[in-house]
């Protein structure tokens, strides 16, 4: 079994590198909650939208160290490999930023996941495991290539594109509980349950 997963907001949540940031450079009142959209949403509201986007290209590259896995993702992986599950990390992303300095962020995104790979002990190689495309088109070729059998991501407008393989199956990676249920895939709230899910006592059937 291949498994694909996206890489921002589902293997690394940025929650709190976003507030901290934010909160750092004096831009947020004491009351906004500790998640990316509400720093974001407070950030237009107050008509600093490109304060919000220079924020992102600094997260997204040399901040991005400060960024965490969500809980139970590298268990999942190490689990998956250790059963002989080949997990690919197909991501897309910019090379740089839309907005303030060149940062590299596929330079950022490959040292974090490598960081975070040797510390949980699980192999992942840059050109094979991981994929970092430039454009969503080449996300979604990437994904027909490797033949996945189940892809995971947190954006149902990707899962749901017209290009996106139809031998694959979509989990919705949704911990906010931000989208409502889809006939043609699953929606999940958290590592936790992906892992049950792959290899509980009742497995996941494919779609059919």
């Amino acid at each position: 079994m291949r498994i694909g997963i996206d890489l921002d907001n589902t293997i690394v949540c940025y929650d709190g590198i976003f507030h901290r940031t934010a909160r750092d450079r004096g831009l947020l009142e004491a009351d906004v909650a500790v998640t990316k959209g509400a720093v974001r949403d407070y950030l237009r509201a107050t008509a600093r939208e490109p304060l919000w986007t220079e924020m992102q290209g600094y997260v997204y590259g040399p901040g991005m160290t400060g960024a965490d896995p969500f809980p139970g993702v590298w268990d999942f992986i190490k689990d998956a490999q250790g059963r002989g599950v080949d997990i690919k990390i197909v991501s897309h992303k910019t090379r740089h930023p839309f907005a303030g300095p060149p940062y590299d962020l596929h330079r950022s995104a490959l040292a974090w996941l490598q960081h975070q790979a040797a510390l949980h002990e699980v192999r992942l190689r840059p050109g094979e495991d991981i994929y970092l495309e430039l454009t969503k088109q080449a996300k979604l070729q990437r994904i027909g290539a490797l033949g996945c059998d189940w892809f995971i991501d947190d954006l149902p407008e990707f899962l749901g594109e017209p290009d996106f393989p139809k031998s694959v199956n979509r989990i919705l990676f949704d911990p906010a509980v931000q989208y409502a249920s889809s006939a043609d895939m699953r929606r999940v709230g958290s590592w936790d349950e992906i892992a049950a899910g792959f290899f509980g006592a009742e497995p996941w059937a494919p779609f059919p």
